[in-house]
């Protein structure tokens, strides 16, 4: 996946700067989503699974702090913040709550761009296993997860997994050999308002194996621990 692929939440309730953003994103090939509200925010958070949220401080329901403080209790999205507020205070508290970066207004398209690319880049290797964040990549037998182009081989060849079975595949990679249970990984890859119900999980684990396992019946590399979850091979 390339950063222009990306999808990109706005959360700013200023007119003028939102279609400035909103603009400038699809200008250069974002996906965008876009609200004015904390609240709408967290619900969009959670059912859309953005890339990356550039977030105002100053919301007309909660506080862009508060909107960060709640995000990181469940997901390492990067956020940008885009904010008025110059006080070095602001900024520091914003940063020790999880944000990763701040953006002060008014500001430019090459450096809000830029901005976005770095916060991508950290994301897709700021990886838990050493080996993997060393080389941006893990690897099982014949079956690759490369996590800096979002793609996944077998025998050297793109399986072509959808950017949500993807996301499956890339967080069991980052914990192999590890039981993740279902409602783990549902909270993980869908927020904490994703249904318990793991259907979904079981719809995508079917046709991921039907792309990377040579027998579905017999997996090599993902594994099912019966009512608990699942587990990716060790190297």
């Amino acid at each position: 996946m390339n950063d222009a692929s990306c999808k990109v939440l706005i959360v700013e309730d200023d007119p003028g700067i939102s279609k400035f953003l909103r603009t400038t994103l699809n200008t250069n090939h974002y996906e965008v989503l876009w609200t004015d509200t904390g609240v709408k925010a967290l619900e969009m958070i959670s059912s859309h699974c953005p890339d990356c949220i550039l977030l105002d401080l100053g919301l007309p329901d909660l506080d862009g702090t508060e909107v960060i403080r709640r995000v990181r209790s469940w997901t390492k999205t990067p956020i940008i913040v885009i904010s008025a507020r110059s006080m070095e205070e602001d900024k520091a508290y914003a940063l020790d709550l999880g944000a990763d970066d701040y953006l002060q207004k008014p500001f430019g398209t090459i450096e809000l761009l830029a901005r976005i690319r770095t916060a991508l880049r950290h994301t897709r290797t700021a990886l838990e296993d050493d080996s993997i964040a060393l080389n941006g990549s893990y690897q099982v037998g014949d079956l690759l997860i490369d996590y800096r182009k979002h793609r996944v081989y077998l025998a050297g060849n793109d399986v072509g997994l959808t950017p949500n079975e993807f996301r499956i595949v890339a967080l069991l990679g980052k914990h192999a050999g590890q039981v993740i249970t279902y409602q783990a990984m549902l909270r993980e890859l869908w927020g904490p308002y994703a249904s318990r119900d793991n259907k979904i999980l079981r719809v995508h684990m079917a046709n991921i194996r039907r792309k990377i396992e040579p027998n579905p019946d017999e997996p090599r590399y993902i594994f099912t621990e019966v009512g608990v979850g699942y587990r990716m091979s060790e190297e």
